[in-house]
């Protein structure tokens, strides 16, 4: 692997705490496709892991409990033929699903007011579209 992978700040992927698992891959492949393990599942204990702040983990935890098993994360990668490569896409989404799982939620929006103008001026628009469309029926003429 090309080193350690940022969650986001100083808080990256702990090499020791992941598991990696390798597998024949049906995706792209040539000759020796039937016999290299290029799939990779990359495991990571989300449950049990010192590595994560707990206000991080706790809203890990919360966000990703779909895809949880007995709080381990699974990520699979078969998008390349090369099992080294696979491993880099495979620590990367690791990477990118934690750091947005733990991510704080976003601020609460504030209703903005419409200044009274801008309303008044609307309904004038309004008024005025109204009466030249009341105009163009030809009932008064006789």
């Amino acid at each position: 692997m090309s080193g350690p992978y940022v969650i986001r700040g100083s808080v990256a992927l702990p090499e020791a705490e992941l598991v990696w698992r390798f597998s024949r891959s049906s995706g792209p492949g040539g000759q020796h496709v039937n016999t290299s393990d290029s799939q990779v599942e990359l495991r990571f204990d989300l449950a049990k892991t010192e590595a994560l702040p707990q206000v991080w983990k706790d809203r890990a935890l919360e966000r990703l409990a779909g895809r949880l098993a007995d709080g381990v994360l699974s990520v699979r990668a078969s998008d390349h033929r090369s099992q080294w490569r696979n491993r880099e896409t495979a620590a990367v989404r690791m990477a990118a699903l934690l750091a947005e799982a733990s991510a704080p939620p976003p601020k609460p929006r504030r209703k903005s007011r419409i200044p009274r103008g801008i309303n008044e001026r609307r309904l004038r628009e309004k008024k005025q579209r109204g009466d030249t469309k009341r105009g163009r029926s030809g009932r008064d003429w006789t």
